[in-house]
């Protein structure tokens, strides 16, 4: 099932800007690997469920997958052939803001070998380009 907000206090947001990079969420926190985005984009609720999917058949019952990141915004689209003039659509989808640096899942619990193919499984599934990190400090 997607992700999705449980309650919001607008159903539709102005589409925003992507620039800069990304202050908060850029270190690894709970796992011992992760994956660590490198350019601005949206990914899609459906994207984050392909990739958890992913990462957790290629872990095999081993290890535990971290997902950093929430699709909040909404983005609308209105049906097609529709003439201009009849407000703003419905929303469509929810995708989460990245910006580079965001790091996207983590694994923890599970061997090196293990975790960087988990992890080259999700980066195919994602919109933007991806790189493997590792925790600072081992616990």
């Amino acid at each position: 099932m997607a992700l999705m907000p449980k309650r919001m206090k607008h159903r539709k947001w102005f589409r925003g800007r992507l620039r800069g990079e990304a202050h908060r969420g850029n270190t690894v926190s709970f796992g011992e690997y992760g994956l660590q985005c490198l350019d601005l984009g949206w990914i899609t609720a459906r994207q984050i469920e392909a990739g958890r999917v992913a990462a957790t058949r290629a872990l095999a019952g081993e290890g535990k997958v971290y997902i950093r990141i929430f699709p909040h915004k909404p983005v609308t689209s209105t049906p097609e052939e529709t003439r201009m003039g009849k407000g703003k659509g419905e929303p469509e989808f929810y995708v989460a803001t990245v910006k580079p640096g965001t790091v996207l899942f983590e694994i923890g619990g599970a061997p090196f070998a293990k975790a960087k193919k988990a992890l080259a499984r999700i980066s195919h599934k994602m919109p933007v380009n991806c790189r493997l990190v590792e925790r600072k400090h081992k616990i």
